[in-house]
């Protein structure tokens, strides 16, 4: 491969929501390494998940096919061994890959084409979070809760920042291992962090970057329980959105550990870009940072995600290309258009890669003309539902319709806040008509959830079985060689270990009397 092939970092939060960050706009939020990311990069401005659920969402993103078509339901859906994603085909061109973090891959295949898998993953690989849709008022015990907003506060430590720690540390570890071992292909970094998700909880140095009056409060406010929509009605009620009193400060002291969170997940960005700096590889890498979905904040009085509404929909996605100038890009995308973006960065194309949803970004990133995707396209498919919920942006209108969910139309040039739904007045009758015939030519509802059902009854048939007797876990398990590490007799010459492994490296000075 020719040494002008770039190396790829690929950063990704969890939840966290464009609208949130400085870059796109918030007057509160405090991320300087990321400021300094997107003013030297290409940001898109409107990039949209496809699915507002992490596996669904990653998975689609991995493939760039919809979830329906991969079968990526749900948090439980099994991510199939025979699905090409843009890391098998980076790894077929010689690229050396890594995954550090969270990717939520369910299954027994745990590495869809990493080469080497860094840390375990925070969340489970097994079928035990499937949903019932024969079931749908049955609260599960994985569902988010709004414990979350009521116990938001400080917190000493937390589940996430012990992840996240890890993964900084691994990722870091790894970037410094491939500037000085004797692997001389490009490489590609997945590192995919926990943060800002949810419990609403961050360390205390990072709770104190901000003041409680300096927080600020939703733009929509909260919705009585009868006026919200059907779907976003279903989704409350699994969340228990009314179980508890949320008042004014349990709002502030969520918004306030999520700011906070994304203030620790900006330091761990920097830490990774650092290293890259040190080790002299910035100018011949890639960096590409974005979320799997976002995370509605209180607006509307709804948490979390699961719905199609801006907040929970749309994502940060900015590419520093070395050399390339900085750009903002209003036209929509999504994570579908990665894959293809990837590829075309890396100077490579694929067969496989030619039937898939998305197209490259790539020239927007280098400046040159390109047309942006018609059409942007999102799936529900998973817990809090009762039937397939999709979404249709195209230009700036966006269509929401459900099986048994009357549809819900926003113009978002003149609504940002969603706050008005066009759907049935008598001025955008035609346009509606469109968008029913586009979601009843792209998708079969009472197929599609014929297929989803019959999926979850399987899938909860085997984790019962499972989870009988011994059980054998798919939870990936990192596994570290202690005999390999460090100084072993069984390496090279001490002196000359050490020397390889200093950064810079230096070459041993002559002795006395050489040349």
């Amino acid at each position: 491969m020719a040494p002008s092939v770039p190396n790829i970092l690929f950063i990704q939060a969890d939840q966290l929501a464009a609208p949130a960050l400085p870059a796109y706009g918030h007057p509160v939020v405090k991320a300087p390494r990321l400021d300094a990311l997107a003013a030297a990069g290409a940001v898109f401005e409107n990039a949209y998940c496809n699915s507002p659920l992490c596996a669904p969402s990653r998975f689609s993103m991995l493939t760039a096919r919809l979830p329906s078509t991969i079968g990526a339901y749900d948090n439980a859906a099994e991510f199939p061994a025979d699905r090409p994603t843009f890391v098998h085909e980076l790894r077929r061109a010689g690229y050396r890959t890594a995954l550090a973090g969270k990717m939520h891959f369910v299954g027994p295949d745990q590495m869809h084409g990493f080469e080497e898998r860094l840390t375990t993953d925070i969340y489970p690989a097994d079928f035990g979070w499937t949903p019932d849709w024969q079931r749908p008022a049955e609260r599960q015990d994985y569902f988010h809760t709004m414990l979350s907003v009521v116990e938001a506060d400080a917190c000493v430590r937390s589940q996430q920042i012990d992840f996240d720690d890890e993964v900084a540390f691994q990722a870091g570890r790894w970037l410094y291992d491939a500037a000085r071992d004797s692997d001389d292909r490009p490489f590609f970094l997945l590192a995919s962090f926990s943060h800002p998700h949810d419990p609403y909880t961050i360390g205390e140095a990072y709770w104190n970057r901000y003041q409680a009056a300096d927080i600020d409060l939703p733009r929509v406010p909260a919705l009585a329980a009868g006026d919200h929509d059907p779907h976003s009605r279903r989704i409350a009620d699994a969340i228990g959105l009314w179980d508890w009193h949320i008042g004014e400060d349990h709002v502030r002291k969520a918004r306030r550990a999520y700011y906070g969170a994304i203030s620790y997940l900006d330091d761990k960005v920097g830490e990774l870009l650092d290293i890259l700096e040190s080790c002299n590889l910035a100018d011949d890498t890639i960096v590409i940072f974005t979320s799997d979905h976002g995370d509605m904040l209180g607006e509307r009085g709804l948490w979390f995600k699961m719905v199609f509404f801006e907040w929970a929909l749309r994502v940060p996605l900015v590419v520093r290309l070395p050399g390339a100038a900085p750009r903002r890009l209003d036209e929509a995308v999504s994570l579908l258009d990665i894959y293809p973006t990837l590829l075309d960065l890396a100077g490579l194309e694929t067969e496989e890669a030619k039937p898939m949803t998305g197209i490259s970004l790539a020239p927007a990133v280098r400046g040159e003309a390109w047309a942006a995707p018609e059409v942007i396209l999102g799936e529900y498919l998973g817990e809090g539902a009762a039937g397939p919920l999709v979404m249709i942006r195209r230009g700036h209108h966006k269509y929401l319709v459900g099986e048994d969910s009357p549809p819900q139309l926003f113009d978002l040039a003149v609504d940002p806040d969603e706050r008005v739904n066009l759907a049935g007045s008598l001025e955008t009758t035609t346009l509606e008509a469109a968008f029913a015939a586009e979601a009843a030519e792209l998708w079969n509802f009472g197929e599609l959830k014929t297929k989803i059902v019959a999926s979850q009854r399987r899938r909860r048939r085997v984790f019962e079985a499972l989870t009988s007797g011994r059980q054998t876990a798919w939870d990936f398990e990192p596994r570290r060689d202690a005999s390999r590490q460090y100084a072993r007799n069984t390496d090279e010459v001490l002196g000359d270990l050490e020397r390889r492994t200093r950064l810079p490296y230096r070459p041993a000075p002559p002795k006395n009397g050489g040349e």
